[in-house]
């Protein structure tokens, strides 16, 4: 898991209210990182205790990234269960899915069009990290960026009303997402296929951007949902 740079010791005092808010964001992208592994298995309850002794913090800022993980549909908060993971069904994963694809396609034609040389520099910036990452071998770095790539695109689109759809929707089926890259032989295909994504946004080539994003994210749900099946058994 990555730190937070300036991130306060667990036995320094808070000096005022935002080291408690760093505190609170450094332990939304933990917890999200570890339900995105499946190190917080979906239905399960987060174990706040072993949290906070992990994360190296109280359970004031626990709780907090708790609420935000909630409104982003990861976490389930009961007043006398503490906070569970969400378990979806298959069918739900799927929906969304449909929905994310379509949105993309819309996105990716305004991207070409709307985009400005800096945001399209952006998504070129990020998919030298990504590689590197796979280069690297460190997979859930990869997919982070990967989706912030994807993310990049609705930016690109100068459509508030689609981007922020879109990440409300796939931050509930990042753990779902993460898994096709777990498929020996999907990891490197993901890649080449970004590949062609990025080229085809840098020559603002809309039509073929929808199309390859399109092959792109049916076959990445071809292999999530061959390894969901499974797991839905």
């Amino acid at each position: 898991m990555q730190s937070v740079e300036s991130e306060p010791t667990p036995d320094e005092p808070l000096r005022d209210a935002s080291q408690r808010g760093q505190r609170s964001v450094y332990a939304v992208q933990c917890i999200r990182d570890m339900i995105v592994a499946g190190d917080l298995p979906a239905g399960e309850r987060i174990p706040e205790r072993v949290i906070t002794e992990r994360l190296g913090i109280s359970r004031t800022p626990l709780r907090e990234a708790l609420k935000i993980l909630e409104v982003e549909g990861l976490v389930q908060i009961s007043p006398n269960r503490g906070a569970m993971v969400v378990k979806l069904s298959l069918s739900d994963v799927e929906a969304v899915i449909e929905m994310l694809i379509g949105m993309e396609l819309q996105a990716a034609e305004l991207a070409c069009k709307r985009a400005t040389d800096e945001q399209i520099a952006r998504a070129e910036e990020l998919h030298g990290q990504m590689n590197e990452a796979f280069r690297q071998g460190e997979l859930l770095a990869y997919f982070n960026i990967n989706q912030a790539i994807h993310e990049q695109i609705f930016v690109c689109a100068h459509n508030p009303a689609l981007l922020r759809v879109y990440r409300a929707e796939s931050a509930r089926i990042r753990r779902f997402r993460f898994v096709s890259n777990r498929e020996a032989s999907r990891w490197p295909r993901a890649v080449q296929e970004h590949e062609q994504i990025l080229d085809a946004l840098k020559q603002r080539e809309g039509a073929i951007l929808r199309e390859v994003l399109r092959a792109h994210h049916w076959n990445g749900w071809k292999a999530t949902s061959k390894v969901l099946g499974a797991q839905f058994q």
